[in-house]
């Protein structure tokens, strides 16, 4: 799988797991976001705290 379409899985889940707006965030933010949602960190949290 390529990076392009790695990323593009990544968005995806996001999106899923009510990540909203995350087309400006790099793969490692959405990772960390993903992994924050995991443990049962509010969506939004999530991602303000990944892209500190």
């Amino acid at each position: 799988m390529g990076d392009r379409d790695r990323l593009h899985e990544l968005r995806q889940q996001a999106h899923s797991a009510g990540i909203e707006g995350n087309s400006k965030m790099t793969e490692q933010q959405l990772r960390d976001a993903l992994r924050r949602v995991g443990k049962g960190e509010q969506p939004q949290m999530a991602k303000e705290h990944a892209k500190r």
